[in-house]
């Protein structure tokens, strides 16, 4: 299926939906976020299988977080594994919510996790949300663009004795 009609199907199946065709055969979709199951899975079932990465983007202007999914095809020697498709789902950064996709795509556990670690966006359905990378609670989460790291490292590190005044 080339590049248009894949464009042109994933309008009429789905409402709501922009799209558009970028450079080097990337599809971008702009989608509702109680849109992004169904279509992930619709673009699974036409091939697009390998799900290569979960991003997150706040913007805090906007007082929302945009997340990104990037899917390719495992196929090497068809159109779609020359395709990528990046969806964007926005959602709000008071309520930051958004359905797991784990049902699809397996792999998508330790983006979910990163992304709940470092912004607070909680993924329903994903029962792991567990820390990957920090060993500490902070207040905010410290990928978001409100968190301050000046104020973080002062606090933090103001407070650890000096290297010298711990052996006394």
């Amino acid at each position: 299926m080339n590049i248009n009609k894949l464009q042109e199907e994933i309008r009429n199946v789905f409402k709501n939906v922009v799209s558009k065709v970028g450079k080097d055969n990337r599809i971008f979709l702009n989608v509702q976020k109680e849109q992004t199951l169904n279509i992930l899975s619709f673009l699974k079932n036409n091939g697009f299988d390998h799900l290569a990465l979960i991003s997150c983007v706040d913007w805090i202007k906007e007082n929302q977080f945009e997340i990104v999914y990037i899917l390719t095809s495992y196929l090497l020697d068809d159109e779609r594994s020359k395709t990528h498709i990046i969806l964007k789902a926005k959602i709000s950064r008071k309520n930051p919510e958004i359905m797991s996709v784990l049902p699809i795509f397996e792999n998508a556990e330790f983006y979910e996790r990163e992304i709940h670690e470092l912004f607070g966006v909680v993924f329903n359905g994903n029962n792991r949300l567990i820390p990957l990378f920090l060993y500490r609670k902070y207040e905010i989460p410290p990928f978001r663009k409100d968190f301050d790291t000046r104020e973080y490292s002062k606090n933090f590190y103001d407070s650890v004795l000096p290297v010298e005044d711990r052996e006394k």
